[in-house]
Parts: structure tokens; C-alpha cells; sequence
């Protein structure tokens, strides 16, 4: 063999290499991201189940009678903060916006409540987070979906089965959201 086919080889080999260093390394990277971006989403919820036990306290002063909406609301911050995996922390999350909205309901027939300023600040720094909690999952599944990408398109799918790389699962909004909202003049 030449010289110049030995270079040629070693070139190839190279380069082969530093490809699949480069694509290994692009799939670690976004998996942690993948990880990255669920764990702002729980800060976001961990904000709000904090601003709830306040919120509820606020209310209960006002609309004593009305316990099952506060239970509610307490069971299902219950169920986010006990919730393990992507697919429970979504629906008990959605359960809780649920409650929460209920909640809000019934705040509407007591305008001293409306007034009041605790009530509001609550009601503005529940919203705000869950403005926040709206971009975490949005930025969450747009990691997921460049993730899940890397992981099924040629080449890096042989390395991503390889090394035993999982697609990961989207954050979805439950199918009566999804629903366009009756409105009625």
C-alpha cells in the first residue's frame, strides 16, 4: 500500500470518528436539555402549588360554604406535587387548572373577595405563573421534538439505538382543551 492510501484511510478514520463523537455528544446534549426543560416546568408548578395553600386561605375566609371547591382545589395540588412522570404531572396538573378555574368562578359571586387586595395580588402571581408555566411546557416540547428528531433521523438513530437513547414524551394539553369554546351572544 501507498503512502497516500494509508493518509486517505486515516483521513476517512478520522473523520468517521469525529462524526460520531460529534453526533453522541449532540444526543447527550439534547437529552439533558429534554431533562433541562421538564425541570422548569416543575419550578413553575412548585411556584404555583406555594401560591395556592395562600390563595385558598384567602377564600376561604369569604366563601366558607363553598369547601368542596376548596378540597378540590387542595387534592389536586396534591396530585401535581405527588406526580412522577411526564404523563401524571400533565393530567394532575390539568386537573388542578381546572379547580383553579372553578376557584375563580366562585370568587366572581363574592365582591368583597374581588376587592380584596390579598385576593388580587394572588390572583395576579397565579397568572403570571401560569404565563410561565404556558412558555416552560411550550420550550419543553420544542427540546422533545428536536430530541426526538436526533433520535430517528439517519444517522444519529443508529447511535441513538446504540447507546439505548429513548424518545421522550410531549407535554399535552387534555382533549377538552382542545376544543374550540362555544361563545354565545
Amino acid at each position: 500500500m501507498s503512502i497516500l492510501v494509508i493518509i486517505v484511510i486515516a483521513i476517512l478514520l478520522i473523520f468517521v470518528v469525529v462524526t460520531f463523537i460529534h453526533m453522541y455528544n449532540n444526543l447527550v446534549g439534547l437529552r439533558n436539555r429534554v431533562k433541562n426543560s421538564y425541570s422548569q416546568i416543575d419550578v413553575q408548578l412548585k411556584r404555583r402549588n406555594d401560591l395556592i395553600p395562600n390563595l385558598v386561605e384567602t377564600v376561604k375566609g369569604y366563601a366558607s360554604h363553598e369547601k368542596g371547591v376548596l378540597e378540590e382545589v387542595t387534592k389536586a395540588r396534591t396530585g401535581v406535587m405527588n406526580a412522577s412522570s411526564i404523563e401524571e404531572t400533565s393530567a394532575a396538573d390539568n386537573q388542578l387548572t381546572g379547580a383553579l378555574k372553578t376557584l375563580f368562578a366562585v370568587a366572581e359571586n363574592y365582591p368583597d373577595l374581588k376587592a380584596n387586595s390579598n385576593f388580587q395580588q394572588l390572583q395576579s402571581e397565579l397568572s403570571e405563573t401560569e404565563d410561565k408555566i404556558s412558555y416552560a411546557r411550550q420550550f419543553y416540547n420544542d427540546v422533545v421534538l428536536k430530541y426526538n428528531n436526533a433520535c430517528q433521523q439517519f444517522p444519529s438513530s443508529m447511535l441513538a439505538k446504540m447507546f439505548g437513547f429513548k424518545e421522550e414524551t410531549f407535554f399535552e394539553a387534555p382533549s377538552e382543551e382542545r376544543e374550540v369554546p362555544k361563545v354565545e351572544f
